[in-house]
């Protein structure tokens, strides 16, 4: 028998030195002054200024790319920032001087503009990460929760017309290297060379320059919701209700059936609205991960898989043609997950509206206390979804029982949806 050869691995560097500085502003990561711990700086105005890797705009950034090369948008355009300082403040808090307990965004995203006054004034141009404004929500499943009795027009939060007024903040992800690498347990140059190899090489900075810590990766970002007032979510003597909710854009957007995404997400808000209506407040956190991190071509792939093996759609081969197409069941990843809630200051949950043991253990395991798991109700559950229950019952991503809904709207069975 011949012996097996693998083959050589060929990695090609670009050229890369004129695009930092020999002495960009360090990062220290985790430090309380956010003059000491420095700004993100990742424009591409002046290069010697940057000292992060990649660029603003996640993977916005390849449309900004085209505009520059059709000739709509002048590569050096400076962004005017006059009157876009956040709505409402959160923080500081101490969870964002612990470098262990923030990792994947930057704190200060929203502040840049006073917390970073003086590099504005030397030139610097440093760009938020972190935009927090208000704005009225409308979803048709709310009036009809009002015509249920579930939920009361309040005129303040729910207003007469259904719509309810929310504060949200969009969050770009902002990546501590050694922090993510701790995070999984890896080494940070494994982490490092992965990242490099799977972008097919976009980011040559990851494997050669190890004194940049600090990485914008080209992916969504989180988009936070927050139902009444913003002093309960860190008050240990208020309600607090939480859902983490992973994009899932054909049920979110389009109601599709074959999930319970939409209705569980609804529920959340509900539950949310319920909740700041007693005093407390509620907190959606809607992360953009498409398919379970996998896409959406995967998901519809797999789905096609699921309907037309032998014996149609079965719970007992859900996860498995999952991994056919994938090669994994899950890729989401829960691990980072807690940041934004470290980042608004949460320490107590009393209601997650979530039956994810992924989720639960992430959030947990961070240091946040979680009282009760709220489940999406039975008669929520669209038909066309009682294989994904059935399948992830099976799995074991969440712990089926009884559940006592801590709004007293009914006893019910622990369900999952994610």
């Amino acid at each position: 028998m011949q012996e097996r050869k693998s083959s050589p691995r060929h990695i090609i560097l670009t050229s890369h030195p004129s695009n930092f500085g020999s002495q960009p502003i360090p990062i220290r990561w985790g430090d309380k002054d956010p003059m000491q711990r420095g700004p993100v700086v990742a424009t591409l105005a002046n290069p010697t200024h940057r000292n992060a890797i990649g660029t603003h705009s996640g993977g916005y950034a390849v449309y900004r790319a085209l505009a520059v090369a059709s000739g709509v948008l002048q590569a050096d355009h400076r962004a005017d920032l006059t009157n876009t300082s956040p709505v409402e403040h959160i923080g500081p808090y101490p969870s964002w001087y612990d470098p262990e307990k923030i990792v994947s965004l930057d704190p200060f995203g929203a502040m840049v503009g006073e917390a970073f006054a003086s590099y504005y004034q030397e030139g610097y141009d440093i760009r938020p990460t972190i935009a927090i404004t208000k704005a009225h929500v409308y979803l048709p499943e709310l009036q009809a929760a009002v015509e249920k009795g579930r939920l009361a027009i309040d005129g303040k939060l729910l207003k007469s017309k259904g719509d309810v007024l929310v504060t949200k903040a969009a969050i770009e992800p902002v990546w501590y290297l050694p922090g993510i690498a701790k995070r999984f347990q890896i080494s940070e140059a494994d982490l490092r060379r992965a990242l490099f190899e799977q972008t097919g090489g976009m980011f040559p900075e990851l494997v050669t320059r190890s004194d940049l810590e600090v990485f914008l990766p080209p992916i969504g970002g989180v988009t936070v919701y927050i139902f009444g007032d913003l002093a309960a979510i860190t008050d240990p003597n208020r309600p607090l209700a939480v859902r983490v909710h992973d994009e899932c854009n054909g049920s979110d957007v389009f109601g599709s059936d074959i999930c319970t995404c939409r209705p569980y997400l609804v529920h959340g808000i509900e539950v949310c609205i319920q909740t700041a209506q007693e005093g407390g407040a509620g907190v959606i956190v809607y992360c953009r991960k498409e398919g379970r991190a996998l896409g959406e071509v995967t998901k519809f792939l797999v789905y096609n898989a699921r309907k037309r093996q032998e014996g149609g759609d079965r719970a007992d081969a859900y996860f498995a043609r999952t991994e056919c197409v994938a090669g994994v069941q899950d890729m989401r990843f829960q691990e980072l997950m807690p940041d934004v809630l470290h980042w608004l200051g949460i320490t107590r949950i009393e209601r997650l509206v979530s039956m994810s043991n992924m989720k639960y253990e992430a959030i947990t395991n961070s240091g946040i206390e979680v009282v009760e798991r709220v489940p999406i109700p039975d008669d929520l559950i669209p038909q066309d979804a009682q294989v994904e229950i059935e399948a992830k019952k099976a799995a074991g991503y969440y712990t089926p029982g009884a559940v006592l809904d801590p709004l007293g709207l009914a006893e019910i069975k622990g369900r999952e949806m994610e």
